[in-house]
């Protein structure tokens, strides 16, 4: 944090916020951030923003302001680019307000993954890293509801946003130099229709845990998941504290509507919940009595025994991809989207699906191709540096080595081979490597 302290504006009314909207005016570029209580209510409770922007720097206390929907509105209708880091909540909240998101969103956490960066980064890392900014993490515990906020607490926040444009610059900068500018703007756009999925009721799909369900149990799953949103929404609670997400897999596999029996529970015999039983248990009863045309299928393709094993034996080799290229494996994919493309590229998915992530876009140009080598077996993997942070080397495969593979594992031996073999003994095993 700065020695001296910040010069900044501590906006706690709607004119000093009308104030600060008028002076954005015209800014390029706006960084901002929030402070928000996510653990005792359906929604996160935003407690503060932080905004800089081209010499403006502020602190919205939206606990003294009964609506910032104007600044909202201003992210959204004005042509600038809005930047954050990790900004999903940030996203959220403009979403909220305004059912509109900023069309130039810079996320500097996912622009650092495409230059080799960990994702995801922490901004601190970032800011260390990239501008040489070391951030003080004094205040990391503040419960940010209560008030009156200290200075020291208010520059604490601050500093999410300070150096956030410089960041960008020097981000964008080696993107740019990397060629990959366009790579970012795609990612965020599905980014952003991924954030916009999660809005949808369809979202309990992806909830952990239900891959084993039967279409019958996904649809008593799904009815008592959509109870629970709107019970944890009037309540204004978080949605665990209505009802554990084990708790739905288990009603769902008992499939019983009746309240006694779902009072048996453990678990669902909280004094909470016992006015809530009649309610849940229609729940229960609406997805028992889905007409069987009508329930619930996932996309689930059995997998071939050899499966787990090229996903271990590939994702190694999809990580060494990724540090050559300078790009962040964890932003690229995990297993399940390597399962996936290893599916697709064995014919185990139906035509109808949308193709896998690796297949798509920047990936398929940077690991999707790669893969395919491999799988072919046009690459060859192997162990070049092993005291390196890039161990594995990848060899393209003539056709002598194949060759060469087919004399060794095939019943081909030479004499001096088999020469060996008696000497060692014909009943002996030998190892491969002897």
């Amino acid at each position: 944090m700065n020695e001296t302290p910040l010069r900044y504006a501590y906006v706690r009314s709607p004119r000093e916020l009308a104030d600060l909207i008028d002076r954005l005016e015209g800014a390029e570029t706006i960084a901002f951030d929030t402070e928000f209580v996510s653990e005792h209510s359906y929604r996160p409770e935003l407690c503060l923003i932080q905004v800089a922007a081209d010499g403006v720097l502020a602190a919205i206390d939206t606990l003294a302001i009964d609506d910032v929907t104007p600044f909202w509105r201003f992210l959204v209708e004005h042509d600038h680019q809005t930047v954050v880091h990790a900004g999903r909540e940030e996203f959220r909240f403009v979403r909220s307000a305004t059912d509109r998101h900023p069309e130039d969103w810079f996320d500097v956490q996912i622009a650092a993954g495409l230059v080799g960066f960990d994702y995801p980064a922490a901004l601190g890392n970032l800011l260390g890293t990239y501008v040489g900014v070391q951030v003080a993490k004094g205040e990391a515990r503040t419960d940010w509801r209560r008030r009156p906020l200290a200075p020291a607490q208010i520059e604490y926040a601050l500093q999410d946003v300070l150096h956030l444009a410089e960041l960008r610059n020097v981000l964008e900068d080696r993107l740019e130099r990397l060629g990959r500018l366009d790579w970012l703007y795609s990612e965020i756009d599905d980014w952003q229709v991924e954030q916009l999925a999660l809005e949808s009721k369809e979202r309990w799909i992806r909830a952990a845990g239900i891959g084993s369900l039967s279409p019958r149990m996904l649809a008593v799953y799904r009815e008592v998941w959509l109870w629970r949103e709107s019970e944890a929404e009037r309540r204004d609670q978080p949605l665990r504290r209505v009802l554990r997400d084990d708790l739905l897999v288990e009603l769902a596999k008992r499939r019983t509507s009746d309240p006694k029996s779902i009072r048996m529970i453990r678990g669902l015999d909280r004094g909470d919940l016992q006015s809530q039983l009649p309610a849940l248990a229609r729940a229960v009863e609406r997805g028992l009595s889905l007409p069987e045309s009508e329930l619930p299928q996932l996309d689930k393709t059995p997998a071939p025994p050899q499966m787990t094993l090229l996903v271990q034996f590939l994702s190694s080799a999809l990580g060494s991809v990724c540090r050559h290229a300078q790009v962040a494996s964890s932003l690229v994919g995990t297993a399940s989207d390597l399962r996936d493309f290893l599916a697709d590229r064995m014919g185990l998915r139906r035509d109808e699906q949308e193709p896998p992530a690796l297949a798509q876009g920047w990936r398929a140009e940077v690991i999707g191709s790669r893969i395919d080598e491999i799988i072919s077996g046009k690459l060859a993997v192997r162990v070049a540096r092993p005291k390196a942070d890039d161990p594995l080397g990848f060899i393209p495969v003539t056709e002598a080595m194949l060759d060469e593979e087919t004399r060794v594992g095939g019943k081909k031996t030479s004499e001096k081979s088999r020469s060996g073999q008696r000497r060692r003994g014909a009943d002996r095993p030998r190892d491969a490597d002897s």
